[in-house]
């Protein structure tokens, strides 16, 4: 079963601390919350193999909540940074301390809930060794993050497809079978380069997210030109995949699937070039980076603005903001809840879905009226602390 990309650490706190007096940026979490959500049709929903309305709708969550949680996480690097204006001297030395402990924090966590009998693929080793990858790009300019996303991008799915090979032979041949650097299955190689969500073809998402964050978001013409690059971005990932699958109709043999273009229900990345020029969501190519960047930059921007031209949606919303407030207590805990099942993942109906998804909402919704922060967050908060003794 696939899995979804990890919740941010930091609350809503963070994001109202940066945002303007009128709170827009809460719409951070609003997105945040529906990745969350996104995560739990992956992992508990219906099968996407089955078809139908059903099928299609827990297909589009599957990878695409894992580029909209990336993504959100390179706003939580600028945002520790200093999102319009980057830390220096002490302060940028205490961000990046701050930054380290989080990644500290992920990656053990991360660990431990692999090594449980769930099937969940979880990702917050992963997610703990981008924030280590970015940090020294934490003072970059938006259009320099920028262009270093599209790089990584274009380079990173071509070198990871010939690594992959020449680290498989490398295994096969014996030479320490791995066991040096891997540690519970969540070894170097794999955070970098061969697991489920290896940072060589997963960081554009993250990079992409500390541009975006670098902007200012409360400008409607700013998002008007997000908006309007998320659509290019989708429509070149997807489209361009559609476009070569029908250009060149041998490549559904060789993928093993009609829907690659866009899905991977039936598809597998490792089997061969033609892979390269699918946009399927875990695919890991160029085309998918674009493509799952596009649709998380489009579903952010509906979210803030949302919120900000939508007050009683955003009333509406307060409960689902509250959940993204503590994405990462709501990621873990529906690990936690699904540990009693082992390795078999149940394929729940949509009403069934629908209350497992409540059964969240409402704990978060009356936990965020008493305590600023969730459970996890603020035990990461605390942590945090000790960069304070940073000179």
């Amino acid at each position: 079963m696939t899995q979804q990309a990890p919740p941010s650490e930091h609350g809503a706190s963070a994001t109202r601390r940066d945002a303007p007096a009128t709170g827009r940026l809460v719409g951070l979490d609003l997105a945040r919350c529906l990745a969350v959500f996104g995560m739990y049709v992956a992992h508990v929903g219906p099968d996407p193999a089955d078809g139908g309305p059903t099928g299609v709708l827990a297909e589009l969550t599957h990878g695409r909540s894992m580029a909209l949680f990336a993504l959100l996480g390179g706003v939580t690097l600028v945002i520790i940074g200093g999102r319009r204006t980057p830390k220096t001297g002490r302060p940028g030395r205490q961000a990046a301390a701050k930054v380290v402990i989080r990644a500290a924090i992920l990656v053990p966590l991360g660990v431990a809930l692999t090594m449980t009998p769930t099937d969940v693929d979880v990702v917050l080793a992963y997610y703990g060794a981008y924030f280590l990858l970015a940090l020294p790009l934490i003072r970059l300019r938006a259009r320099t993050l920028a262009l270093i996303a599209v790089g990584w991008a274009l380079v990173g799915p071509q070198l990871s497809f010939v690594m992959r090979d020449v680290l498989d032979d490398l295994s096969d041949g014996g030479i320490g079978g791995g066991a040096v650097v891997r540690v519970s299955g969540e070894g170097l190689l794999d955070l970098l380069f061969t697991g489920t969500y290896p940072a060589l073809t997963y960081m554009p998402f993250l990079i992409a997210g500390m541009a975006f964050g670098r902007l200012d978001l409360a400008s409607r013409a700013v998002r008007v030109r997000l908006a309007a690059l998320g659509g290019a971005l989708t429509v070149l990932g997807y489209g361009g995949s559609w476009l070569a699958f029908r250009l060149l109709p041998g490549l559904m043999g060789e993928t093993g699937s009609p829907a690659a273009w866009w899905s991977d229900v039936d598809g597998d990345p490792s089997e061969g070039a033609a892979w390269l020029l699918t946009a399927a969501p875990h695919g890991e190519t160029t085309l998918s980076l674009a493509g799952g960047t596009g649709a998380a930059l489009l579903v952010t921007v509906a979210a803030l603005a949302a919120v900000d031209r939508l007050p009683r949606l955003r009333r509406l919303a307060v409960p689902l903001i509250a959940v993204g407030s503590m994405s990462l207590t709501a990621y873990v805990a529906h690990i936690v809840v699904l540990l009693p099942r082992g390795a078999e993942l149940p394929e729940w109906p949509p009403h069934i879905l629908l209350g497992f998804m409540l059964a969240v909402t409402v704990p978060a919704f009356l936990w965020s009226r008493y305590f600023r922060r969730g459970p996890l967050e603020h035990l990461v908060h605390t942590a945090s602390l000790a960069s304070r003794c940073v000179r």
